[in-house]
């Protein structure tokens, strides 16, 4: 019996709570999504796979539960 390896489908959310400083050639989501896919990388041996499509709020604030970009929206994530 071979073992199988789980591929686990990793998305990245990055959310910038201000507009202040999203027109910069590289700005905090940028960060976010580095660090992010950095360690979805480092768990490849894990089966760990980045998903491509980009879910990026810039300028919505973390008093709100409204996450356009968020995959599935506003809902919580299972």
């Amino acid at each position: 019996m071979g073992s199988e390896r789980r591929i686990l489908r990793c998305t990245i959310y990055s959310r910038k709570s201000s507009e202040h400083g999203l027109e910069q050639d590289f700005n905090s989501l940028h960060a976010q999504r580095e660090s992010a896919e950095a360690y979805i990388k480092s768990q490849a041996h894990e089966g760990w796979k980045l998903v491509r499509t980009r879910y990026d709020d810039g300028g919505l604030s973390g008093g709100t539960m409204e996450r356009p970009a968020r995959p599935g929206g506003s809902r919580s994530c299972p």
